[in-house]
C-alpha cells in the first residue's frame, strides 16, 4: 500500500493556484487553520489522505516486515518534497504543513525510538533518521516549544547524523542545500533560535572567543550568512553574526559585492548606534570600513575612520587610492568640513590637496555663492530688526523714554553682534568696514567684541582679513587692540595659512600682563585652532592655565585658556591638556573655583573627550578627588560631552536621575544634567523624540534651575532645525515671568532657527522686541536670537552633524556648548562683560551649499533635487532616499533634514553624500535620449 502511495505523490505537482483560493475560502468562512475543514476541496483531500499515509508507513506501527526501510525513506521522500515545494500567500499556512501538524507526536516519538547508534548501525537507518529529524525540525518551527529550540535540536542531531554518512563513505546520501532548500522562513526561524543558544551557552561558562564549543552552531552560521546575503536579507545576515560575536565572517564572504556592499554597510553603520558595549561599537564600525575599502570606496571608508575618530586611518586611504586624483580631492573637501588637521606628504598634487584640506578656497565659494543668489548687499541690524514693523516703533523710535537712551551702549554692542552674525563671512558690512565710526559708539569692553566682528565680517578670507585688521593691532586703547588679535583668530577659523597668522600674531599677547589681552588672545587661538590638536598653541597656553597668582581676574585667564584648549584638541583625549586642568581644579582655592568662569574650565575638560565614550573614566576617577563642590558640575560636563551624540540610554537615565533632587540652590549641576539629555541624544532620531517627552515632564514637576535648562536642551537637539512644535514650545517659554527661563528659551529660538531666515520665528522675535521693550537683558537676547536666525543672509548653518548626518564635527559642537554653558548664567557672562564668548559660535559656522564642480574646481550646474531625507536603512531593493523633492540647478541650499540627489544621468558624483563641496565626472555610460 505505501509504494503505490508515493509512486502518487511523487508524480503530483502542487495546484499552488487552487491552494491559495482554498486558503482564501477557508478565511472567508471563519475556520480556525489548525481544525477540519468540511469544505475542503478535492485536491486537498487527497494531498491530506497522501500525506498521512506515508507517516503512516513511515512510523509502520504494525511493524509489517513487508515495510522495509528504504520503502519508509521513499515515503519520507515524498514528506519533504511536498514540505520544500510547497507555496503559500502570505496569510496561509502550507497546506502540508498543516495536514502533518496531528502527526508531529507520532513522528517525534517514533524519532525518539530512534535513540542509540544500534538502532542505527545500518546506514539506511542512519539515513531515514537523518531525513526524520529534517522534516521534525520544520515541523518544530511552528509546533515544537519555543523556548526548548526544538527546531535547532532537531536539526544539530540531523547534521551529526549528515556527519556520520560522509565518515562512512555515503556524501551522495547527504544534500548540498540542506539548509536554504527549506525556504526562507524556515532559515530565519533557525537564525533566531542559534542567537538563543549561543547565549545559553556562553551564560553557562563557555568562552566566547573560542569557536571549539560552538563549532556546530557557526558551521550553520556558515552556511545560513550567505544564503541570507543571495537572497537581498542582509540586514537579518548581519543581525546573526552580532548574535554568535563572529561579524568579522562578513569580510571573508564572496557573496558581498558591489551590488549589496552599501545596504550592509549602512545597515552595520546606523545598527552601531545601539551598541552598549564600546568594543561592539568599534566592531561593527570597522567591518564597515573594511567592506568599503575592499570595494575601493575610500569615500565611504574616509567617513567611517572620521566616525570612530581614527585618524590615523586617512594615510593609508590615501596611499590606497593614488591613482584616483578626484577621490582624492574629494577626500580632502570631506577632511576640510571635518576640520581635520592633516597633512598630505608625497603626492604630486600634495599642495593642492593641502589647499583643500586648510579650506583656501571656502571664503571664495561661498561669496560665489552668495553672487549666484544675489545675497551680496551688506544689511544692517535694522534691515534685521524691522522696527517699523512693529505696533510700537520698537527700539530704535522709543527715544522719548530715558530707558532706551540710557542703555544705549547695551543696544550697541547687540548690533554689533547682529551685524557681525548676519554679514558672516560677506566681506562688507555698514558698520564696520567703511570707518571707524561704530567703534567708538561702543564703550570699553563694547568696544572689543566691535573690533572683533570685523573677524566675523571678513570669516575665512586670511589675506583680505589681516590688511583691515592689522591698523587695530596698534590702536592706543586696549580693548580695540584685544578685539583686533580675536578678529585675528576668528578670521582664521577652520582656515589653515602657511603663514600662521593667529599663532604669530597672538603669542606675545598671551604671554603679556595685560589681563583684556591675555584673554583675547586665548580666546582667539581657541577658535583659530578649534579641532587642529596643535602643540605649539598647546605649549602656549598650558603655563596660562597653571598659574595660580591673581586671585578673581586670573581665574578668568585661566578659564578661557583652558576652554581654548578644550576647543583645540576637542575629542582628541589629550592627557597633558586634561591632567593640566585636572590638576588646576584640585589647587584651585574656594574664592576661584566659586568664580563664575570656572564653568568654562570645566568645560574645556568635557571637549576633550567629545563623543569618546569610555575613554573618560581615568579622568571622572580623578575629578573625584576634587572637593569643591564644581567637581559634580565637572564630573556630569565630562560625562555628558564624552557620550554626545550616542543616544546611549544608560546615560541618559543617569542624567534623569541627577534631575530628581529637589534642590533650588547649588543646582548647577542639574542644569548641565538637562542639556547633558539633549546632548547624548542629538543626531539620533528616536532617543531625541523620547528625549522631548522627558523634558516635558522636566518642565511641570522640576525646579527652577532645571526648568531653567530645558529651552537650552531643546535647542542642542534642533540646531539650525526649526521644527514647529520646538518652537512653538520655546515661544510660550519666553513668555516665563521668570527672567533666566525666558531669556534662554530667546536665545533657544536663535539657535534652532539658526541661518535660516525662518520668517514665523522672525515674527515671533519681533512681537518680543516689542514685549520686552523695557528690559534690556531680554532686549540683548532678542537682538542676539534675530542675528543668529539671519546668520550669513541665510545661507550658514551651525549644526554640527555633516556627510548626511553621520559625522559630529567636535570643533562646531564646542562652539555651540560655549554658547549654551554661557546661558547657564547669562548676567555673568553675556549681559556682562564676556560676550566676545559669543565669537566661539564662528567656529560651528558652514555654508549649508551644494556646489557642484569639475576637477578643476570650476563650477558645472546640473540639475538637483532636494527634498526631506527618507531613512532607508534595512530596506531591499532600492528605496527612495528623499521624498516632496523640488528640482533645482546648483548651486543649492540644504536644510537640515533635507538630502540632494542628481537629477541627471549625464554626470556622476565622485561622493556618494551630496553636500558642501562635490566634485563630477563624466557619466561613460551615459547615452542622451534621441530627440533631444
Amino acid at each position: 500500500m505505501a509504494p503505490e502511495g508515493s509512486d502518487k505523490a511523487v508524480s503530483m505537482t502542487a495546484g499552488t493556484d487552487k491552494k491559495k483560493k482554498d486558503a482564501a475560502k477557508s478565511k472567508k468562512s471563519g475556520k480556525d487553520a489548525a481544525g477540519e475543514e468540511p469544505t475542503m476541496s478535492e485536491e486537498d483531500q487527497e494531498l491530506k489522505e497522501r500525506l498521512e499515509t506515508c507517516v503512516s508507513t513511515v512510523v509502520n506501527e504494525a511493524e509489517e516486515a513487508s515495510v522495509t526501510v528504504p520503502i519508509r525513506l521513499k515515503a519520507l521522500d515524498v514528506i519533504v518534497t511536498e514540505l520544500r515545494s510547497a507555496t503559500s500567500s502570505m496569510t496561509s499556512v502550507p497546506k502540508p504543513l498543516k495536514f502533518l501538524r496531528p502527526q508531529f507526536a507520532k513522528i517525534k516519538d517514533l524519532y525518539a525510538s530512534f535513540s542509540g547508534d544500534e538502532a542505527v548501525s545500518d546506514i539506511e537507518m542512519l539515513v531515514l533518521r537523518a531525513r526524520l529529524a529534517d522534516v521534525l525540525a520544520v515541523l518544530a518551527m511552528t509546533m515544537g516549544k519555543h523556548e526548548e529550540r526544538e527546531s535547532l535540536k532537531f536539526k544539530l542531531s540531523a547534521f551529526k547524523d549528515y556527519d556520520a554518512l560522509t565518515t562512512r563513505g555515503q556524501a551522495s546520501r547527504v544534500d548540498d542545500d540542506n539548509l536554504g532548500s527549506w525556504g526562507h522562513e524556515f532559515v530565519r526561524s533557525l537564525a533566531g533560535e542559534i542567537g538563543q543558544e549561543y547565549n545559553a551557552r556562553v551564560l553557562e561558562g563557555e568562552d566566547p572567543d573560542d569557536d571549539t564549543p560552538f563549532s556546530d552552531l557557526l558551521s550553520m552560521v556558515d552556511v545560513i550568512v550567505p544564503f541570507h546575503v543571495s537572497h537581498n536579507a542582509e540586514a537579518e545576515a548581519v543581525d546573526l553574526l552580532i548574535e554568535v560575536q563572529r561579524l568579522k565572517k562578513l569580510l571573508d564572504l564572496d557573496s558581498i559585492d558591489g551590488n549589496n556592499y552599501g545596504r550592509i554597510c549602512l545597515y552595520l553603520i546606523k545598527t552601531a548606534d545601539f551598541m552598549s558595549d564600546p568594543d561592539d561599537y568599534t566592531e561593527m564600525l570597522e567591518t564597515a570600513f573594511e567592506l568599503f575599502r575592499k570595494q575601493s570606496q575610500y569615500f565611504d571608508a574616509l567617513r567611517v575612520a572620521l566616525r570612530m575618530g581614527k585618524e590615523d586611518l586617512i594615510a593609508d586611504l590615501f596611499s590606497q587610492c593614488s591613482e584616483d586624483a578626484l577621490m582624492k580631492k574629494q577626500m580632502c573637501l570631506l577632511l576640510a568640513r571635518h576640520r581635520v588637521n592633516y597633512e598630505v606628504e608625497d603626492d604630486e598634487d600634495e599642495d593642492d590637496l593641502n589647499e583643500l584640506i586648510g579650506n583656501a578656497q571656502l571664503s571664495e565659494q561661498f561669496l560665489k555663492l552668495a553672487q549666484d543668489l544675489d545675497v551680496m548687499d551688506p544689511k544692517t541690524p535694522e534691515d534685521i530688526y524691522k522696527s517699523h514693523l512693529a505696533e510700537t516703533g520698537g527700539f530704535s523710535r522709543r527715544r522719548d523714554t530715558g530707558g532706551a537712551q540710557v542703555d544705549s551702549a547695551r543696544a550697541n554692542l547687540a548690533s554689533t553682534f547682529v551685524n557681525a552674525f548676519v554679514n558672516a563671512g560677506f566681506g562688507q558690512d555698514k558698520l564696520m568696514t567703511p570707518d571707524n565710526e561704530w567703534l567708538y559708539k561702543n564703550k570699553d569692553h563694547g568696544m572689543m567684541s566691535a573690533a572683533a566682528s570685523l573677524g566675523s565680517i571678513l570669516l575665512w578670507n586670511v589675506e583680505e582679513g589681516l590688511t583691515q585688521i592689522d591698523k587695530f593691532l596698534y590702536s592706543s586703547e586696549d580693548y580695540v587692540k584685544a578685539g583686533a588679535a580675536l578678529a585675528v583668530g576668528i578670521l582664521s577659523s577652520g582656515v589653515k595659512n602657511d603663514a600662521d597668522p593667529a599663532l604669530a600674531l597672538l603669542t606675545e599677547h598671551v604671554e603679556g600682563d595685560n589681563h583684556t589681552m591675555k584673554c583675547a588672545a586665548c580666546t582667539g587661538l581657541g577658535i583659530a585652532y578649534a579641532g587642529s590638536a596643535r602643540e605649539e598653541v598647546m605649549d602656549l597656553l598650558l603655563p596660562v592655565v597653571e598659574s595660580s597668582e591673581g586671585g578673581a581676574t586670573n581665574m578668568l585667564e585661566v578659564s578661557l585658556a583652558g576652554l581654548a584648549l578644550g576647543m583645540i584638541y576637542a575629542g582628541k583625549c589629550d592627557e597633558t591638556v586634561g591632567s593640566t586642568i585636572v590638576q588646576r581644579l584640585m589647587e584651585g582655592t574656594e574664592e576661584e573655583l566659586d568664580h563664575s568662569h570656572a564653568r568654562f574650565l570645566c568645560l574645556g575638560l568635557g571637549l576633550l573627550f567629545l563623543g569618546r565614550m569610555e575613554m573618560a573614566d581615568a579622568m571622572l576617577e580623578a575629578l573625584r578627588t576634587v572637593e569643591h563642590k564644581i567637581a559634580k558640575y565637572a564630573a556630569i560636563v565630562l560625562e555628558t560631552c564624552a557620550y554626545a551624540g550616542t543616544g546611549n540610554v544608560l546615560k541618559i537615565q543617569e542624567m534623569l536621575h541627577h534631575c530628581t533632587e529637589h534642590i533650588s540652590e547649588d543646582a548647577d549641576h542639574q542644569m548641565v544634567a538637562v542639556i547633558g539629555i539633549g546632548l547624548i541624544t542629538m543626531g539620533e532620531d528616536v532617543g531625541a523624540e523620547m528625549a522631548l517627552r522627558s523634558f516635558d515632564h522636566l518642565l511641570h514637576y522640576c525646579e527652577l534651575p532645571i526648568k531653567r535648562a530645558v529651552p537650552l536642551a531643546l535647542a542642542i537637539l534642533h540646531v539650525s532645525n526649526p521644527d514647529f512644535t520646538v518652537i512653538d514650545q520655546l515661544s510660550r517659554l519666553s513668555h516665563d515671568p521668570d527672567a533666566e527661563i525666558s531669556q534662554n528659551a530667546v536665545l533657544a529660538m536663535g539657535i534652532v532657527s539658526a541661518g535660516t531666515n525662518n520668517s514665523r520665528v522672525a515674527g515671533l522675535l519681533r512681537q518680543l522686541s516689542e514685549f520686552y521693550n523695557k528690559e534690556a537683558g531680554h532686549i540683548f537676547c532678542v537682538r542676539i536670537a534675530q542675528g543668529l536666525l539671519h546668520m550669513g543672509k541665510g545661507l550658514m548653518t551651525l549644526n554640527p552633524f555633516h556627510s548626511d548626518r553621520m559625522l559630529m564635527s567636535g570643533p562646531a559642537l564646542g562652539g555651540l556648548l560655549v554658547l549654551v554653558h554661557s546661558c547657564m548664567d547669562l548676567k555673568n557672562t553675556l549681559l556682562d562683560k564676556s560676550h566676545f564668548l559669543l565669537y566661539y559660535l564662528t567656529c560651528a559656522m558652514n555654508p549649508r551649499m551644494l556646489i557642484t564642480v569639475n576637477d578643476d574646481m570650476s563650477w558645472r550646474s546640473v540639475t538637483a533635487r532636494v527634498g526631506q531625507a527618507v531613512e532607508t536603512v534595512g530596506q531591499a531593493g532600492k528605496p527612495k532616499t528623499i521624498t516632496g523633492f523640488q528640482t533645482h540647478t546648483t548651486p543649492v541650499l540644504l536644510g537640515t533634514q533635507e538630502r540632494a540627489e542628481l537629477g541627471t544621468e549625464e554626470v556622476l558624483s565622485v561622493s556618494n553624500v551630496l553636500e558642501g563641496i562635490v566634485i563630477l565626472k563624466d557619466n561613460p555610460d551615459y547615452e542622451p535620449e534621441e530627440g533631444n
